[in-house]
C-alpha cells in the first residue's frame, strides 16, 4: 500500500503581498514565489526572466580543453566524441559532434552499448578507437570516474578531454583537461548543468560566442537537461526556455521528425510534454540496443533520412513499453503473492533474463506503487544485474555500499543505484540490505506529497493558471504547482474517454467543481458519492471555442477525516507484524482488536453485501479503528473463514462466508502472533 504524507508548504501572506506590490506582479504568482522561497530581487528576476549564462571559461580547465581541441581541429587530427546511451548523453554527443563537423574537424562519435559495455568509458572501446587512428577523445556526460581508461588511452598515444557533470570520486583522471563543475577546485558560478549543458558550454568556449551557440544548439541541450532531471533553475532555465522556443519553431530535421511521430507536431513544446513524448523515445534506443541511431537522427540534415530513422526509434519505444509492461506485471505479481517481499522494508525482486534496459523503469514503478525502496534484479546464468529506486530519507546508495562485499560493481546516489553481483548472492543481498534498513531506518519514511497551498474552490478561474505562466518551464527544482482542495463533497463519478478517465463532480459551500482523474477507471476509484474528500490538483487554462476554460486535474485523493501521517505510521506497525518483528506493549495495544471491534467490522462487512469498498472509506466509517488495526482485523476474519477478501490493497470486496456454530476468533494464529510479538500483551 502506497500512502503518501500530505504536506502543505507554509505561506507568509504579508510577504507575498509585498512581493506583488514591489514587482507589480499578480498576487497569485507572488504567493507561489513566496511559498517556493523566491524572496530576493535577483532570485525573482532570474526565475521570471530566465536568467543568463555565465562565461564558460570560468569553469576549471575549460581553457585547456579549448586549446587542445582547437589544435586537433587545425591539424585535422582524428577526434572521437565519447558519449553515453541515455538522452542526456545522446544530445550532448550530438551537440559536440555537429559543431566539430561544421568547423571542418575529422570527427567520429562512439556510444557504448548498455548491454555488454555499460555506462562510461571502457578499455575495449579505448583500444578500438586507437585502432581507428583517433588522436583525441572528448567525453561528454561521462569520464569523471574513468581513471584507468584515460591512463590506457595515454599509453596508446591518445589524449583525452573529459567533460562531465557527475560528482568526482577520490581521484580524477589525469587527462589534458577535466571540465566538471563539481570538481572541488572549480570556481564557476553554476554547478547543476546536465551533460548536454556542459557540452553546450564547451562549444560556446570553442566558438567564442555564447548567444549564437545558444540559438543554434539550445534545442538539443534542452532535451538533455529535461531528460536528466537536473534543476530547471539558473543557467538550466536559460537553456530550457530558449530550447523550448526553438523546438516549437522547428528546423532540425531529426528532432522535427521525432516530434511529429511523437504526437508533438504543430504543438508548443513544454518540458512536461517532452518528458512524456520525445525523451522516452530517445532513451528507448539505448534501452533496446543501437543507441548510436539516436545520434544519427539528431544530427541528420534531411527529412528523407530523418523519417525512417524516427520511425525505427518509435518502434524501439513501442517494444520497450511492451517489455516493460511484461516485466512490471511479473514483478508486481511476485511481490503481491509473497508477503515476505510485500512487507519488507526494501523490496528486492529478481527474475531470470529480465531486460536490463527496462529494470530501472520497473523499479521506479514499484517504488511508486508500494511507497518503498526497491531493487529489481535480472539474473543471467551466474551473474545478476540490478537497478533500484528509493524514497526521500533513505539513501539506497549507502544501503548498497553496506553490502559492498557482495558486489562485483555498484554505484549510484541516494535515490537510485545500480549493482552487479553473482546470482548466488541475490538472496543474501536481499537479507543484508533489509538488515541494514532495519538498523538505520526502523520505520521506513513514506513518500511525501508536497502541496504548494490550499485553494478556495469558489475562487477558481482560468486566470489563476494564466497568471502563473511566468513560472514556466516547470521541471526539477521548479515543479508544476500542486494545490489542495480540502473538504470537497463528492457528488458524481462520471466515466469519460471510453471509461478510461473520470470526471468527479465536487461541491463545497455552493461552488461546483468538475475535476478530471485521468487514467483511472470507475472500478479503480476507491471513494463513493457523498464522501468528503481532500484532493491534490493541478490547474490548467485551455481554450474552448475561443474562450479560456479551467481544467482541474486530480493527482491524488484522500478522505478528509484521515491524517495520512498517522496512517503511514499505523501501516508501518502492521508491516512489523507481517514481518514478525517484536512489538512494544503500546504498539500491540494499538493493533489488537477487542471483541466489540470485530463485531462492528463484521456487521459492516455484512451490510456491504459483497459490494467493493475503499480501505480509506471503510476506515473513516469505523470509529476507534486505525489503519493497522483495520488491516489486522481483516486478516483475522479471513483466516477464521468469516470473510473472503478480493481485490487490491486500495479497493477490496468481501464475501461474508456461512459459518457453522460459534467461531472462536481469538484462537486466530494472527491474533496470537501479535500477542506473542509483544510478550503476551493484549486484551479481549
Amino acid at each position: 500500500m502506497n500512502i503518501k504524507k500530505w504536506e502543505v508548504a507554509p505561506l507568509n501572506r504579508e510577504r507575498a503581498a509585498q512581493i506583488a506590490e514591489r514587482y507589480s506582479l499578480p498576487f497569485f504568482l507572488s504567493m507561489l514565489l513566496e511559498i517556493r522561497g523566491f524572496h530576493e530581487e535577483g532570485a525573482i528576476r532570474d526565475l521570471l526572466s530566465g536568467g543568463e549564462l555565465s562565461d564558460p571559461f570560468l569553469m576549471k580547465d575549460m581553457d585547456k580543453a579549448v586549446e587542445r581541441i582547437r589544435r586537433a581541429i587545425e591539424t585535422f587530427e582524428k577526434i572521437a566524441v565519447y558519449g553515453d546511451y541515455d538522452a542526456d548523453g545522446v544530445t550532448a554527443t550530438s551537440i559536440l559532434f555537429t559543431y566539430l563537423e561544421a568547423v571542418g574537424a575529422d570527427v567520429i562519435y562512439y556510444i557504448p552499448q548498455r548491454e555488454g559495455e555499460g555506462y562510461g568509458m571502457n578499455l575495449n572501446a579505448v583500444e578500438t578507437l586507437s585502432n581507428e587512428g583517433v588522436g583525441l577523445i572528448i567525453t561528454v556526460d561521462n569520464g569523471i570516474a574513468s581513471v584507468k581508461e584515460v591512463e590506457r588511452a595515454k599509453e596508446l598515444g591518445m589524449d583525452v578531454v573529459v567533460t562531465d557533470h557527475h560528482r568526482p570520486q577520490e581521484h580524477i583522471p589525469q587527462a589534458c583537461a577535466v571540465v566538471d563543475a563539481y570538481r572541488s577546485d572549480d570556481s564557476g558560478p553554476y554547478k547543476d548543468l546536465s551533460g548536454a549543458g556542459v557540452a553546450l558550454k564547451l562549444v560556446m568556449a570553442l566558438e567564442g560566442d555564447s548567444v549564437g551557440v545558444l540559438e543554434e544548439y539550445a534545442d538539443l541541450a534542452a532535451l538533455g537537461t529535461v531528460a536528466d532531471v537536473v534543476p530547471v533553475l539558473g543557467e538550466n532555465r536559460v537553456i530550457v526556455k530558449t530550447g523550448l522556443s526553438i523546438l516549437t519553431r522547428g528546423g532540425r530535421a531529426g528532432v522535427d521528425a521525432l516530434m511529429e511521430q511523437s504526437g508533438m507536431g504543430g504543438k508548443s513544446a513544454t518540458a512536461t510534454s517532452l518528458a512524456f513524448t520525445v525523451i522516452p523515445r530517445i532513451n528507448a534506443t539505448g534501452r533496446m540496443g543501437a543507441p548510436e541511431r539516436a545520434v544519427r537522427l539528431l544530427t541528420c540534415d534531411s527529412e528523407e533520412e530523418a523519417q525512417p530513422l524516427s520511425g525505427e526509434i518509435c518502434e524501439d519505444n513501442d517494444r520497450r513499453r511492451e517489455v516493460e509492461a511484461e516485466i512490471a506485471k511479473e514483478t508486481m505479481d511476485k511481490i503481491e503473492n509473497d508477503s515476505a517481499l510485500l512487507y519488507s522494508r526494501v523490496i528486492v525482486v529478481s527474475g531470470e533474463g529480465w531486460h536490463h534496459g527496462v529494470i530501472g523503469i520497473v523499479a521506479s514503478r514499484i517504488t511508486e506503487r508500494f511507497g518503498k525502496p526497491c531493487m529489481v534484479i535480472s539474473t543471467d546464468g551466474d551473474m545478476a544485474k540490478g537497478s533500484g529506486r528509493s524514497v526521500e530519507g533513505f539513501s539506497l546508495f549507502e544501503a548498497v555500499c553496506a553490502c559492498g562485499d557482495l558486489m562485483e560493481r555498484y554505484g549510484g546516489h541516494p535515490m537510485a543505484a545500480g549493482i552487479t553481483l553473482k546470482a548466488e548472492n541475490v538472496p543474501l543481498f536481499r537479507e543484508r540490505i533489509n538488515q541494514y534498513a532495519a538498523k538505520t531506518c526502523p520505520e521506513m519514511p513514506a513518500p511525501v506529497l508536497s502541496i504548494d497551498c490550499r485553494l478556495n474552490p469558489s475562487a477558481l478561474s482560468p486566470e489563476m493558471p494564466q497568471s502563473l505562466q511566468p513560472l514556466e518551464p516547470y521541471g526539477s527544482g521548479n515543479p508544476q504547482p500542486l494545490f489542495g482542495l480540502y473538504g470537497m463533497e463528492l457528488r458524481q463519478i462520471i466515466p469519460v474517454g471510453n471509461g478510461n478517465h473520470l470526471r468527479l463532480v465536487c461541491v463545497k459551500k455552493g461552488a461546483v467543481i468538475n475535476c478530471m482523474r485521468f487514467g483511472m477507471k470507475p472500478e479503480e476509484f476507491p471513494f463513493a458519492p457523498g464522501e468528503i474528500l481532500d484532493m491534490a490538483v493541478t490547474l490548467e487554462a485551455k481554450e474552448f471555442r475561443g474562450e479560456p476554460q479551467l481544467t482541474v486535474s486530480v493527482r491524488d485523493v484522500k478522505l478528509s477525516s484521515l491524517d495520512m501521517g498517522t496512517c503511514v505510521h499505523d501501516y508501518r506497525l502492521y508491516e512489523k507484524v507481517r514481518r514478525e518483528e517484536p512489538l512494544t506493549l503500546e504498539e500491540a495495544e494499538k493493533l489488537l482488536p477487542t471483541r466489540q471491534d470485530l463485531a462492528v467490522l463484521y456487521r459492516k462487512m455484512t451490510a456491504l453485501k459483497g459490494e467493493s469498498f475503499g480501505i480509506q472509506s471503510l476506515l473513516g466509517a469505523l470509529p476507534g479503528f486505525n489503519l493497522g488495526k483495520l488491516l489486522l482485523c481483516l486478516d483475522i476474519m479471513e483466516e477464521r473463514r468469516l470473510i473472503a477478501l478480493m481485490g487490491g490493497e486500495e479497493r477490496r470486496s468481501a464475501e461474508v462466508l456461512p459459518t457453522q456454530g460459534k467461531v472462536d476468533i481469538f484462537a486466530s494464529p494472527v491474533y496470537q502472533r501479535v500477542k506473542d510479538l509483544a510478550g503476551g500483551a493484549g486484551t479481549v
